[in-house]
């Protein structure tokens, strides 16, 4: 991995800024900052304003586990190109096959909650499409974990997507980030497509391997990664929008994209 915000991959931004390019943000950990609980998740003041700005210049999308309406709501006001919801499952629209999703993911509620009720500190967060079982709050994360992972994988027709203290638990055929930013990136026709994520569910788009015009970025080092470079931590994301807005003021904007945006 390669520190992308370093003074020799200024050219990697460049060339953002110049070609048909689409930025794409995870949410959690990435435009907002890791919170002891989801629900008070919050960009800063800072990193909202150079989205909003950055956003007018490139067509911007984020692509989050949470539900599409609790996305919404964190990001009311912005002029998004696109926004999905539930790993990419939900943005929106009716797709084939939403019904048998929520039926299962009501089945798997149920099962869940009979198992795991009695664990201080866990608790289920239902996003329609999908759950998130959290372990944060418990005493003792690690053995929660376990037994969350056990009963996770218990269920049947389910995938399972580590996350920050917690487990995703998808419909095995439901898109995934990987596959969502693939169909963003032919949407736009892009000739270049950047993502930025933090955790295990972005992995999916770093080890795509689209080719050479995707470029994958991780919020934090880790040498475990697939992504092709890092920023050193959440804070870095402002100084990333800013140098991305400052060299797309100084290229003109591709025609295409223009219309885009």
């Amino acid at each position: 991995m390669k520190d992308l915000m370093a003074r020799g991959q200024r050219g990697v931004l460049r060339e953002l800024a110049r070609t048909r390019s689409i930025l794409l943000f995870d949410f959690d950990g990435t435009l907002a900052p890791i919170v002891r609980v989801p629900g008070l998740a919050r960009m800063r003041p800072s990193t909202r304003a150079l989205l909003h700005e950055a956003a007018l210049l490139y067509p911007c999308a984020v692509v989050t586990g949470r539900a599409l309406g609790d996305l919404q709501t964190r990001v009311a006001g912005l002029p998004l190109w696109a926004m999905l919801g539930n790993h990419g499952a939900e943005d929106g629209e009716r797709r084939r096959g939403q019904r048998a999703a929520l039926r299962a993911v009501r089945a798997w509620r149920r099962s869940l909650h009979e198992r795991l009720a009695s664990i201080d500190g866990v608790w289920i967060e239902d996003k329609r499409f999908s759950l998130t079982v959290h372990f944060r709050g418990a005493s003792r994360a690690r053995r929660s974990m376990e037994k969350v992972l056990r009963a996770a994988q218990s269920l049947s027709g389910a995938r399972l997507v580590e996350g920050h203290y917690g487990i995703n638990v998808l419909p095995i055929d439901a898109p995934h980030k990987g596959t969502a930013v693939r169909a963003l990136s032919r949407r736009a026709r892009s000739e270049s497509t950047l993502y930025v994520g933090d955790d295990c569910s972005d992995e999916l788009v770093f080890a795509s391997r689209e080719g050479p015009d995707l470029v994958t970025v991780r919020v934090g080092h880790s040498r475990s990664s697939r992504a092709t470079f890092y920023l050193r931590d959440q804070r870095e994301i402002d100084g990333l929008l800013s140098a991305l807005i400052a060299l797309r003021r100084a290229e003109p904007a591709p025609e295409a994209i223009a219309r885009l945006v």
